[in-house]
């Protein structure tokens, strides 16, 4: 069961949660909290609460980071490979092309959900933006 901020006396410190096993659980899009419960309901759309827990999960932001992420790994892969191939064969453009450019689309699909999961696990474990339980002043 969650434990939230308002089961706690205002003395009490809050228990402290595992980073690690949180971002595990984010890579597998599953809920930070539980480890049961999916925490997107769409492609990218994060869950307001998990369906197994309760866990509120809205608070997430995100933002740009799961694209930057993304693109600076699957951009790391890629190239890596790219220049191998390109030393060990010296296939014609074309192949490159046919080959290098659905393989990043594919790639980078498969990956973006799982960073921003992590990400969003992330936030969680460090009681980021409300995940503590306290009420954030809306900006104005």
């Amino acid at each position: 069961m969650a434990v939230h901020y308002s089961d706690h006396p205002a003395d009490a410190p809050l228990p402290a949660r595992d980073w690690w096993q949180a971002l595990l659980r984010g890579l597998a899009m599953k809920c930070p909290n539980c480890g049961k419960g999916a925490m997107f309901h769409a492609y990218l759309k994060v869950s307001d609460t998990c369906p197994a827990c309760g866990e509120e999960l809205h608070h997430h932001r995100a933002d740009d980071a799961p694209p930057y992420f993304t693109i600076l790994i699957v951009g790391h892969v890629i190239v890596s490979l790219v220049l191998a191939v390109e030393m060990a064969f010296y296939p014609p453009l074309w192949m490159h092309m046919a080959l290098w450019i659905p393989l990043t689309l594919v790639v980078s699909l498969l990956v973006l959900p799982r960073i921003k999961g992590a990400l969003v696990a992330y936030q969680w474990a460090l009681r980021m933006h409300g995940f503590g339980g306290e009420t954030e002043d809306e900006p104005a």
